[in-house]
């Protein structure tokens, strides 16, 4: 199995959509890396040499964040907003959507299942 980044890529699947196994790399970007590395992007994992992986894996290391450090630079954005109060960091800490949708009758996904109240029973 083909290690990339600390995840096992997918070995019979072409290169482009095992590379979008990775957090942080989409198909976009992995053809873009495939083609940076030489290396047809319709290709099967399973035929490429470690060589071949070798490449990949270091273009993927120097050019691009991914997995844990991009996890993390998310998560510290997430909390500077938080810790400077903004507009934003108060819908992140309220679990409410961050980015203007309505939520008196949606945003359920963000919001969780609906409550009960007690006493709103209509007619």
């Amino acid at each position: 199995m083909a290690r990339i980044a600390g995840v096992n890529i997918p070995m019979n699947k072409q290169i482009a959509v095992s590379l979008t196994y990775i957090y942080g790399i989409g198909l976009t970007t992995a053809r873009k890396i495939c083609k940076r590395a030489g290396i047809d992007a319709t290709e099967r994992v399973i035929k490429l040499g470690e060589d071949q992986v070798g490449k990949l894996r270091e273009i993927i290391d120097e050019d691009h964040q991914v997995e844990g450090e991009l996890r993390r630079d998310t998560a510290m954005n997430i909390k500077r907003l938080m810790d400077l109060k903004t507009y934003r960091g108060l819908r992140h800490r309220r679990n409410l959507p961050v980015r203007g949708q309505r939520t008196s009758s949606n945003a359920r996904t963000r919001k969780g299942p609906a409550k009960a109240i007690a006493g709103k029973k209509s007619n």
